[in-house]
């Protein structure tokens, strides 16, 4: 039904206003219940302090260690797993498990850090957090995914570049991270040994932009560029502070998530003097917003450095637009502002987390107009080949003429306004 806004605001006399304001926040309340009654049944990381803190303990019991190797970041990188015997010994695995994870891995390197596994649910398989750490039989059962969709191989210019667009571009700084997710989309980069980029080829990615005078924005990434010591990066920021034309810098991350001992004071004391400088992570679940990860962010965001969380839509993890909700409240709640959702890309070994764009759209169906716009990211699909991101939305616009266009709200309810005075 079509509706104009002069008939909404007037069609009740002054003295029924009240009861029009009582009567909409009633039909708001019922709007949200839904929500209300299933959030309390999606498990968080604040919520399980508790657990967490025992599986710690657990884990720090088989590797002889104290709370002091705990919080060291060296610590969590040395003793990250990637052994199927040592697993066995700290998460519940079946015969068949453990086989299937030992094929998996003649093909595709796995690792998780002692921090990540301890939000691991010892015996389940579908718990959202181990499903992102621990390899799957169905990373070999890809038919359809490739191993580079976004053509990066063809949008390198220099050693180290990805460059997709005009005035921003990749710094692609090493091949380690505090654990291999399980969806990576550079998954072909790994290898089967750390290999932090070498220097030369650093210097000819910083020459390159020195030399390209519209690159304004550059974004530090890997791997995780948060595994390079401090004094590595302090020297990359402050070849890129010395570029006129570089107005801001970026930092992609998943330490927060992973191994959030990673972030020191002497860590964040550094990037402080690097400003502006921003830094995008990855939470992709309310579970891995445990106390540890706010400690973290909250460092960070005292060094005055702004964040964003970059999610993946996978399914099985956060394919429900209750959990995703959820998760950006999560996030606001440790200074994270809620900046993307990307479609997850079919890259080889992945695809069983590939969702349906439909799912995508529902879930900024039930975000728009139903919590804060600081709650609400863009939902982003990245063109095939590397043609670069590409926002979607629910259709909210449904026809426009010269002089007027015709809306649909967040309701489904569609206004007819001026387009223009």
């Amino acid at each position: 039904m079509e509706h104009s806004i002069q008939n909404v605001v007037r069609k009740y006399p002054e003295s029924d206003k009240r009861q029009v304001a009582l009567d909409r926040a009633d039909e708001l309340k019922s709007q949200i219940k839904d929500y209300l009654q299933e959030s309390k049944n999606i498990p968080t990381g604040l919520m399980l302090e508790q657990t967490f803190h025992e599986r710690k303990r657990q884990i720090l019991n088989y590797f002889g260690a104290a709370e002091d190797d705990w919080n060291s970041w060296q610590w969590q990188l040395r003793n990250r797993i990637s052994d199927v015997e040592v697993l066995k010994k700290l998460l519940h695995l079946t015969g068949e498990d453990a086989g299937q994870i030992e094929m998996v891995s003649k093909k595709f390197r796995w690792s998780v850090s002692p921090y990540y596994l301890s939000l691991m649910e010892t015996d389940n398989l579908m718990c959202p957090v181990r499903m992102q750490g621990i390899p799957s039989i169905q990373e070999l059962q890809d038919i359809w995914g490739k191993d580079d969709p976004m053509a990066e191989e063809f949008t390198s210019p220099a050693p180290r570049i990805t460059r997709r667009y005009a005035d921003r571009l990749i710094i692609n700084v090493t091949n380690q991270c505090a654990m291999f997710c399980r969806h990576c989309q550079r998954r072909r980069n790994i290898g089967e040994v750390d290999r932090p980029a070498p220097l030369e080829e650093i210097k000819a990615a910083i020459e390159y932009i020195r030399k390209n005078p519209e690159i304004r924005d550059v974004l530090i990434t890997g791997g995780d560029p948060l595994t390079l010591s401090d004094g590595w990066l302090d020297w990359i920021l402050s070849e890129l502070d010395a570029i006129p034309h570089v107005e801001i810098k970026r930092i992609g991350t998943r330490t927060p998530v992973t191994m959030p001992q990673r972030i020191t004071q002497e860590l964040c004391d550094m990037l402080e003097r690097h400003h502006p400088l921003y830094l995008n992570t990855h939470f992709n679940h309310p579970k891995e917003v445990t106390a540890e990860a706010m400690k973290a962010t909250r460092m960070l965001a005292k060094a005055g450095i702004p964040l964003g969380n970059q999610a993946v839509l996978l399914k099985g993890i956060n394919n429900n637009p209750h959990v995703m909700k959820k998760l950006n409240h999560e996030l606001l709640k440790i200074h994270v502002r809620p900046y993307y959702i990307f479609h997850a890309k079919p890259v080889k070994g992945t695809t069983h987390f590939v969702t349906t764009i439909q799912e995508g759209l529902e879930i900024m169906e039930n975000l728009r107009g139903y919590t804060s716009g600081l709650a609400i990211p863009q939902y982003i699909i990245n063109a095939p080949g590397g043609a670069g991101k590409t926002p979607l939305l629910p259709q909210y616009l449904i026809s426009m003429g010269k002089d007027y266009a015709m809306i649909r709200t967040w309701e489904g309810k569609v206004f007819r306004c001026s387009n223009g005075i």
